[in-house]
């Protein structure tokens, strides 16, 4: 198959990182992928030098219209290249696919759709989340196939994008390979003892990710010979940073910048914190699970509690309260969880095994266009008779 995936650019970001490796994957079973790249820049250029790539020139800068110009750029390839089917590696993607539908009609290849956040955005606005809702169901309508990342999102799926029962396919998230699932399970064997708790968080430094948040709760009550570890960057970087001096924390918060290697963070630290408004099934609680660390993260999913195995491996509050996520901090520290069932948990991840199983459902998708299509041609025959 030729897969086209629409892709921004290399800045870091977990949707396009797994969307590459994806990429690897399937090259590598002998298939065809694309990446259709909106910006050939970013932290992340040369992570997977052996993919096809293909970049318009651009005007101008177009970051700040990054949406409207991947619309283009896709547009444009998929009106000169044939292709079999197109892959949308994340939500945010999911607006430049209905655009493919709505541009290309029946010219357009089907299109399977990874459902990468938790669709019940409870940080937007009351006046605007009932037109999220609809555009909710317009792509339930226009799309073709929707995977959710891992068991629970089966059910809000199916609900929010008013799909028929069992018409979503369960893939977990491929988000470690097999050699970093070993390598994130040895991180913790040389772990030295230190005074005072390390806790760790890594991510984008965005408004999803709400670092501010963690800032505020670790403020108030972390304890005094406790440090906080932030590895990531962003646009939220120099508020974090003026907010962390405000705070008078300069000393006992560190922040990382993008780190292309994490297994040390893990080895190194106590406690894994998350405090998005929103996520999936995310990367970094895969990884804080392979490496063995109790976890305290805002229940910005509907798969958090099932990740966490139900308060066994960490603890999960309700986003953007600063007070219980501290007292989580606090509580997840002294958590002694079952390290091998986190592992297992882990383990149903990874690349090799959700790799194949994409490869299956896309071929699914493609198989049933051609019939249809078969089947249409035939029609017309007979109309025409």
């Amino acid at each position: 198959m030729r897969i086209a995936i629409p892709v921004h650019s290399f800045e870091p970001g977990g949707v396009e990182r797994i969307a590459l490796r994806l990429a690897e994957h399937w090259q590598a079973a002998g298939h065809d992928p694309v990446i259709v790249l909106g910006r050939n820049r970013g932290a992340s250029v040369g992570i997977a030098p052996r993919l096809e790539y293909r970049t318009l020139a651009e005007p101008f800068r177009t970051d700040r219209w990054e949406t409207i110009w991947m619309i283009w750029s896709l547009f444009q390839f998929l009106l000169t290249e044939k292709v079999d089917a197109v892959f949308c590696p994340g939500n945010t993607y999911t607006v430049v696919c209905v655009a493919m539908k709505l541009l290309l009609g029946d010219r357009c290849p089907p299109v399977l759709v990874k459902i990468s956040n938790d669709l019940e955005r409870q940080d937007l606005p009351r006046l605007v989340r009932p037109l999220y809702r609809r555009w909710l169901r317009a792509q339930g309508t226009v799309l073709d196939g929707f995977i959710a990342i891992a068991d629970p999102m089966r059910t809000q799926v199916e609900r929010e994008l008013a799909l028929p029962g069992n018409s979503v396919s369960v893939i977990p998230d491929p988000a470690l390979s097999e050699a970093e699932l070993r390598q994130l399970s040895d991180s913790g064997l040389s772990k030295r003892p230190q005074h005072g708790c390390r806790f760790l968080t890594v991510g984008r430094l965005a408004a999803q990710k709400n670092q501010m948040l963690l800032l505020e709760a670790f403020a108030r009550h972390a304890w005094p010979e406790d440090r906080l570890v932030i590895a990531g960057d962003g646009p939220e970087r120099g508020r974090l940073v003026e907010r962390t001096n405000a705070l008078g924390l300069g000393s006992r918060v560190q922040f990382l910048g993008h780190v292309d290697d994490v297994r040390v963070l893990y080895a190194e630290a106590d406690v894994f914190v998350l405090s998005s408004h929103y996520e999936g099934a995310p990367a970094v609680i895969l990884e804080a699970l392979a490496a063995g660390l109790p976890i305290a993260a805002t229940n910005c999913c509907v798969s958090m509690e099932w990740l966490t195995g139900y308060g066994q491996f960490g603890m999960v509050v309700p986003p953007c309260d600063r007070d219980t996520l501290g007292i989580a901090m606090n509580a997840a520290r002294h958590l002694r969880p079952d390290i091998v069932a986190m592992q297992r948990l882990a383990a149903s991840f990874t690349l090799e095994s959700s790799g194949e199983l994409y490869l299956s459902r896309l071929m699914t998708l493609v198989g049933d266009a051609q019939r249809q299509r078969r089947e249409k041609i035939q029609s017309s025959v007979r109309v025409w008779r």
